[in-house]
C-alpha cells in the first residue's frame, strides 16, 4: 500500500487500520492514469465492488468538457478506500493502467 512518496510495509504485528490511523488515512481516493473516455458511472463499476462509493468526480477541461485524465472517489469507509486502494492500483481500466493513491484533504 502507498500513501506517501515512499512504499509502506505493513508488518503482521502492525494492523492496517492502526496503520491508517496513525497515518491520518482518509477514505478519498486520487485516481490517475485514466483513459479520456472514462467517466464517473465507469469509474464507479470499477471501484464500487470493493464498497459504497458516495461521490465520484472525472476532472475535465473547462473549455472542452474532456477528461483530464483523473479524478477522485469518496468511500462510506476507510476501509474500504483501503481495500479499493490496495486492489485497483496498477490494474488495467478502459486500456489505461491507473494508479491510485490517498487523496490529500483540503
Amino acid at each position: 500500500m502507498q500513501c506517501s512518496s515512499g512504499g509502506v510495509r505493513l508488518s503482521p504485528a502492525f494492523p492496517l487500520s492502526r496503520w491508517l490511523w496513525a497515518r491520518g488515512f482518509s477514505a478519498k481516493l486520487f485516481v490517475g492514469g485514466l483513459s479520456y473516455d472514462t467517466n464517473e458511472a465507469v469509474l464507479k463499476e470499477a471501484f464500487g465492488r470493493h464498497g459504497e462509493i458516495i461521490e465520484v468526480k472525472v476532472i475535465c477541461d473547462h473549455k472542452s468538457g474532456r477528461s483530464k485524465g483523473y479524478g477522485f472517489l469518496r468511500f462510506i469507509s476507510e476501509t474500504a478506500a483501503a481495500t479499493a486502494l490496495k486492489e485497483m492500483d496498477g490494474q488495467l481500466l478502459d486500456g489505461r493502467n491507473i494508479r491510485v493513491h490517498c487523496a490529500h484533504q483540503a
